[in-house]
């Protein structure tokens, strides 16, 4: 059984092959066909059972169709409509239950040791739909939009620009994974986990870190960024924007990188903080085919943790 929960836990050779697949899925895709089901998929008649702690749209969105392009049925559970977390049920009866009940899952959720807790006692396979301390299935939307427009992403250039949270910490292991270089143009405060840093240097990852923004753009082929305030951050609001207000990715900034350089977002975005809308409705963005590319990864995460 194969469980899809951070990048640093699965082989690098497995990876590459899940986004290569998501290629191959692309492919086939018919855009105008939005439930022409796949031939031959592993997940045909299979139950996709979606778990939302968090809301979402793309998540929610890519998940779902996915798995009915895939052949299979989805059922989506919101935190109110469970006991998951709440005390009501021991993690193991209702691990035991959603067992019962559907062939793979997927846990978007808020705390990490949720989905661990999880894994280790599900029956069937456990995808990461994000928790707050990773989000796996964004980076390889990512790596696939970045391999459409670039080509490989090997010994590439990557700057992460904002804060360290969960999308800069699966860049990191990404940039491991897919051998990658990432500069985190990050404040001194709102540094990634301490602990992937730590990982990423035993693995002799190539991440650089700039408190200065301007240093770390300087010649990169692609921008990374993400909204400066998460759902249920419990932060002062306006001091964390006031501290990371250079690091908004706007024209002045985006010139310093290389001219063809990619700007990503993993959305949704809050225009006029972390990005001008100069940026990205620009020429450089590709923030809409990462959105897109998100159904053609889940289809490939759902056949792999399914074969």
């Amino acid at each position: 059984m194969k469980h899809f929960l951070d990048l640093s836990q699965i082989d690098k050779t497995e990876l590459k092959n899940i986004v290569n697949e998501a290629k191959r899925i692309k492919s086939n895709y018919i855009k105008d066909k939005k439930v022409s089901v796949s031939q031959n998929s592993n997940a045909a008649d299979k139950l996709l059972l979606m778990i939302f702690e968090k809301p979402s749209t793309r998540t929610r969105l890519s998940f779902d169709l996915a798995m009915r392009q895939l052949g299979g049925q989805t059922i989506v559970i919101n935190a109110s409509d469970m006991h998951l977390g709440k005390g009501e049920e021991t993690i193991d009866d209702t691990a035991k239950v959603i067992s019962g009940f559907s062939d793979i899952v997927m846990l978007r959720t808020f705390e990490h040791k949720t989905l661990v807790e999880l894994s280790k006692l599900i029956q069937v396979p456990l995808i990461n739909g994000l928790t707050n301390h990773s989000h796996p299935c964004q980076l390889l939307s990512d790596i696939l939009t970045f391999e459409e427009k670039k080509g490989s992403i090997e010994g590439a250039k990557i700057a992460w620009i904002g804060d360290g949270n969960n999308v800069s910490n699966s860049a990191i292991e990404a940039a491991v994974q897919f051998n990658f270089s990432l500069n985190l143009c990050v404040p001194k405060n709102y540094m990634p986990s301490k602990k992937i840093m730590s990982w990423a240097k035993s693995q002799k990852g190539n991440i650089n870190v700039f408190n200065d923004p301007k240093k770390g753009i300087k010649d990169v082929d692609c921008i990374m960024t993400d909204k400066w305030i998460s759902m249920g951050d419990k932060v002062n609001i306006k001091k964390k924007k006031s501290i990371l207000k250079k690091y908004q990715t706007n024209d002045k900034l985006l010139k310093l990188a290389k001219s063809n350089c990619l700007f990503m977002h993993v959305l949704p975005a809050a225009r006029g903080d972390e990005v001008t809308d100069s940026v990205i409705d620009g020429k450089n963005s590709v923030v809409w085919d990462q959105a897109e590319n998100r159904l053609h990864c889940q289809k490939a995460i759902i056949e792999w943790c399914l074969s």
